[in-house]
């Protein structure tokens, strides 16, 4: 033995001294390597750094062969080193030879070396690299030593992450923490977006690792920390969060992890081994985040996330960050990347820089896909891990067709995608010149196609796509940005804006949609267990009538003039119906007896989302003066599966046989009563979705702006006749026919219909 371990404190401060030293990369991780073996009275002290294929390369080596540097590798799973890599946690050995795991590399000369001790290099839960220290004589190291080796290798991870050792790297390699990656999710937002990260939770970057002050760097941890209980115990002592419910419960999970003793004692001793507060914090996180990221239990893995945004708030408490990037720091090419984020946050951002989004989380019709569809942003979602896989500023492609996500794509695939925009701005040159010709069959069949809206940002979208209208304004999103109640001046303002806007086209107001997944910031409504099923839509409106009549009132006073269209969201029995147009006729009698201009003409219709409706369609007819079909709604309580559980969200076909025969069955009841009906749920916006509701009967379709180029394209190539008949033979089968959507390409396929 060297004698006793200097400690931790010693070590860190000799260890900036050498990140300050104006020498060489190789030099100065060798220095490393010799101050950590002094300093554990190790004889050996070795990193090992994964490189873009997969493997541990010895970059620095003090007791070990020198000869052995850039050349000794492991696979990661690969013997001692290459298990520690794999499963991100230490290993403490007083016999290394005995593993089962233990391999030896002769070139190393380390047969000489009994006890072993390796930890992993971690960066926000990711293994770049491992640090091993190694003696004769056989000996347990403590777990002071285990911490200490630990905090040593947070430095070597911050040294990796800056990109220094890149310089090393041998040719044809490159390190692991800047390989190419290629992630599928699910496709969100048509269009492929190239461009540099820009991450929506900033990850905060601790530049003081190592403190000389010991006892202050745990007051202000304590300080921080009893300010992250204080706003946790603030939420959850507020009217509005109940007593129970899902917000609650990850609220609690918050106030579990923040008064936890054991993350706070772990803390506390990585500031005594000689780190700064915000370095414990990051330390302990990344050490945590990769023990859980391999945990199977799905509510392990759901905490992760819990945890993490726990964390980044305690790091920006204690370095005075605010949330978010800047708008100076926002490049002129910007892909966004979120574990989740609000449709209010997108909008924050400066719609001109913005060239894509990914999220972790997030569903097809969830609002802030809305937005982004709305506002032509390619969107992927379900890119797993993605935030702790990428860096600002890393290049990125967003591929919204296939759901597809590169990150640092290499030349070649970068080259390839800028020549598929190339060809897809071809296409959209194609939709452009029949931008003003009518969506009519082969057989001479008129179907309108109208666009989704919900926002002033969405109206010059109109003309660009040829849309013959707006079949959906969703009102709620204009609640939902704003940061209290609009008023009713401000109401009338925004309707009376969108109908100038769009002139002579027919516009069919949503009144508010909201509840259940969709919070108002100033509205209080208690949590309920099945939010989608719960006072939501045109329940809460009627429940609520002063909101419901105020939003009437800002109606009828913007369409003075011209034909007002509102319409009724989840009705479920026909009685909320008649409810609603004695409000509306209340309104329109209160205008005009304060002598008030008229609509010319009101319209007052119901959406068809609640599957109670389908056995009410008779009755339907005659109380509302058009249908719309919700697909999204109705699709999701018809097969009992939540549209925001992204673990059945995708699971039901919207082309399967009973969703299809259902859909029928209202464009039938419809035309027998001679009502008016138009489908504006996401299937109308696919071409191949889009020719079966043509096939079904459906005349009149609304889609995002984005999709109407490529439907018209698809109707204007078919026979719907041909169509009808094909399908009808297919939904009247007696036997099960499960292969639906399979029938209908090969429909498209040989009649040679653009799907």
């Amino acid at each position: 033995m060297r004698g006793a371990p200097a400690g931790p404190r010693v070590l860190l401060r000799r260890l900036r001294e050498i990140m300050a030293e104006p020498i060489g990369a190789q030099d100065r991780l060798d220095k490393t390597v010799q101050q950590i073996a002094a300093n554990m009275v190790a004889e050996v002290c070795s990193v090992y750094v994964l490189r873009s294929d997969g493997v541990l390369e010895l970059y620095a080596t003090e007791g070990l062969n020198r000869e052995a540097v850039h050349h000794a590798t492991l696979r990661v799973g690969q013997g001692l080193v290459g298990t520690i890599a794999e499963e991100a946690r230490a290993l403490n050995l007083p016999n290394a030879q005995a593993h089962p795991a233990f391999q030896y590399l002769p070139e190393t000369g380390e047969e000489v070396y009994s006890s072993f001790m390796g930890v992993p290099i971690l960066r926000a839960g990711r293994t770049l690299g491992v640090l091993v220290v190694q003696n004769k004589a056989h000996r347990n190291y403590s777990d002071e030593e285990v911490e200490a080796l630990q905090t040593t290798a947070m430095v070597l991870a911050e040294t990796i992450a800056a990109g220094e050792l890149s310089t090393l790297a041998r040719p044809g390699t490159s390190l692991d923490l800047k390989r190419p990656l290629s992630l599928t999710g699910v496709a969100l937002c048509d269009g492929v977006g190239l461009g540099h990260v820009v991450l929506h939770e900033p990850r905060v970057v601790v530049t003081a690792l190592i403190a000389e002050d010991a006892e202050r760097e745990m007051q202000r941890l304590d300080e921080a920390i009893a300010s992250l209980r204080l706003f946790v115990d603030d939420m959850l002592s507020r009217d509005d969060i109940g007593i129970e419910g899902e917000h609650r419960d990850v609220l609690e999970a918050y106030r579990m992890f923040a008064n936890d003793r054991g993350w706070v004692r772990r803390m506390n001793e990585a500031i005594r081994n000689g780190l700064s507060a915000e370095a414990a914090v990051e330390q302990v996180q990344s050490d945590t985040r990769a023990r859980l990221q391999r945990s199977t239990d799905p509510l392990i893995r759901e905490r992760l996330n819990d945890f993490d945004d726990l964390t980044n708030r305690l790091l920006r408490v204690l370095m005075n960050k605010q949330h978010g990037p800047s708008a100076s720091d926002l490049p002129k090419d910007a892909i966004i990347v979120a574990r989740t984020m609000g449709a209010a946050d997108l909008l924050d951002y400066n719609r001109e820089r913005v060239r894509g989004l990914v999220l972790e989380e997030g569903g097809p019709t969830s609002h802030v896909t809305i937005v982004a569809r709305a506002l032509g942003i390619p969107a992927v979602s379900r890119a797993g891990n993605v935030v702790s896989m990428v860096e600002n500023g890393d290049a990125i492609i967003v591929d919204g067709s296939v759901g597809e996500v590169h990150l640092r794509p290499s030349a070649e695939l970068e080259s390839a995608y800028v020549e598929k925009v190339r060809f897809r701005a071809r296409r959209q040159e194609q939709y452009r010149l029949i931008r003003d010709l009518p969506a009519t069959t082969r057989d001479g069949h008129r179907v309108t196609l109208l666009m989704n809206a919900g926002l002033m940002v969405d109206l010059p979208h109109i003309a660009e796509s040829g849309a013959e209208g707006i079949g959906l304004f969703r009102t709620e999103l204009q609640f939902m940005i704003a940061a209290k109640m609009p008023k009713l001046s401000e109401q009338k303002a925004f309707y009376r804006s969108v109908l100038e806007t769009v002139g002579n086209r027919p516009v069919t107001f949503r009144t508010l949609d909201i509840g259940g997944d969709k919070v108002l910031p100033y509205m209080r409504l208690a949590p309920e267990e099945n939010p989608a099923m719960g006072w939501r839509a045109i329940r809460l409106g009627l429940d609520r009538p002063a909101l419901l009549r105020a939003q009437l009132r800002g109606l009828l006073h913007a369409a003075a003039g011209r034909e007002l269209r509102v319409m009724l969201p989840m009705i479920t029995e026909l009685d909320e119906i008649r409810q609603a147009r004695a409000l509306l006729d209340k309104e329109l009698e209160h205008l005009k007896h304060h002598g008030h201009r008229p609509p010319d003409k009101v319209l007052l219709g119901a959406m068809v989302e609640v599957p109670a409706m389908l056995w009410q369609l008779d009755g339907l007819a005659q109380v509302a003066d058009f249908i719309s079909v919700g697909s999204n709604d109705l699709l999701q309580f018809m097969m009992a599966s939540d549209r925001g559980n992204m673990q059945v969200a995708g699971r039901f076909d919207p082309l399967s046989r009973p969703f299809l025969r259902a859909l029928r069955t209202i464009v039938r009841a419809a035309s027998a009563a001679r009502v008016p009906v138009t489908l504006c749920g996401e299937i109308a916006g696919n071409p191949l979705s889009a020719m079966a509701l043509i096939g079904l009967g459906y005349r009149s379709l609304s889609m995002s702006p984005t999709a109407i180029g490529p439907v018209k394209a698809m109707a204007r190539s078919l026979d719907a006749g041909r169509l009808k008949r094909t399908l009808d033979a297919l939904l009247d089968d007696g036997a099960a026919y499960d292969g639906m959507r399979g029938a209908l390409t090969r429909f498209a396929e040989t009649e040679g219909v653009p799907i």
